[in-house]
């Protein structure tokens, strides 16, 4: 199967640099509008069988446009939603964005790690890799799958064997960025592209905007 991991358009969230995962959460801004209608024409190339989209409306929106273009009805699939922020939802200080990613990347070393009332690494590699996977089993051909920045950086530099921590570390996500992977949950998945920067080009970036969960980290 190939696999395209979207992330979603900006939200007011991204904008303040705000850790926003309750569902279903607030809808795109403008800027994230002009992002979702510019993936269609970016993957055109692609023979996109099915799309699905987490619980989040910020997903659905995005996914919107490139339904419309392939007279596809998206699915939406509880798993899919972002890494739980627990007691730090809302939060964009510095010591709430450390605690939230520092906990994320000690799930390389230790899946038990849990953030502050939130998720521990089990609890959300369990959830999302279900759904990955059985998807796997249901398609052989490319599906998209419009997900959230911290979600699909993480279970993608997981579960790629080509990947690594330091890679997922070093390397953004911003809004329509995607992942791409190839493979099978039986046969295992290699990561092919990363493209970190928006689906529709440069232009359609907001280098002000924090996003933290977009964010290369130092």
């Amino acid at each position: 199967m190939r696999l395209l991991l979207i992330r979603h358009g900006q939200t007011i969230d991204n904008v303040r640099g705000a850790l926003g995962t309750v569902v279903p959460g607030p809808g795109l801004t403008e800027l994230g509008r002009e992002q979702a209608a510019a993936v269609p024409a970016a993957l055109a190339g692609e023979e996109i069988e099915a799309i699905f989209v987490s619980t989040m409306l910020r997903t659905q929106q995005t996914a919107a446009p490139l339904a419309e273009a392939l007279g596809l009805e998206p699915t939406v699939l509880e798993g899919l939603q972002e890494i739980d922020a627990g007691s730090l939802e809302g939060r964009s200080d510095e010591e709430a964005i450390h605690t939230y990613t520092g906990t994320i990347f000690t799930w390389w070393t230790d899946f038990s790690a849990r953030i502050p009332e939130g998720e521990n690494g089990t609890e959300f590699y369990e959830r999302y890799d279900g759904v990955i996977s059985a998807l796997s089993e249901r398609y052989e051909g490319t599906i998209a799958v419009v997900s959230h920045g911290a979600a699909i950086r993480t279970w993608a530099s997981w579960s790629s064997t080509n990947l690594d921590a330091e890679f997922s570390r070093a390397h953004p996500l911003e809004n329509t960025g995607v992942v791409t992977l190839e493979g099978s949950a039986a046969e295992g998945w290699i990561c092919t592209h990363w493209q970190g920067t928006p689906l529709g080009g440069l232009a359609l970036e907001d280098a002000s905007a924090p996003d933290p969960t977009g964010e290369a980290l130092g």
